[in-house]
């Protein structure tokens, strides 16, 4: 899995590309990013693109700042993102959550 992140200047907001690579997407249908940027509700996750190498991408804008965020695999299995900046505690069992630093 892979974050890329590019600042864009004209709009002072950081463009971040979310890639779940095709060996870690599981042989899944769906892939859906959820996280803090939109409430973590899976009504409103945002759906990975499935690309011709079998990865899995989608890019969104967001301020500086640090944004948890996990990967949502064919509506039911959540996953962290294996490039994460850093986990964090999600406050449910054991279970961390993947962190995007900006």
């Amino acid at each position: 899995m892979a974050l890329a992140k590019q600042f864009v200047k004209s709009k002072s907001v950081f463009k971040v590309t979310f890639t779940v690579p095709a060996e870690a997407a599981s042989d899944a249908k769906k892939i859906a990013l959820v996280g803090e940027f939109n409430g973590w509700n899976p009504e409103e996750a945002i759906a990975l693109k499935k690309q011709k190498d079998g990865s899995f991408k989608t890019s969104l804008e967001l301020g500086a700042g640090e944004y948890q965020f996990r990967y949502i695999l064919d509506g039911e299995k959540w996953e962290n993102d294996w490039a994460a900046d850093k986990y964090v505690p999600a406050g449910v069992d054991a279970t961390e959550n993947s962190v995007v630093v900006l």
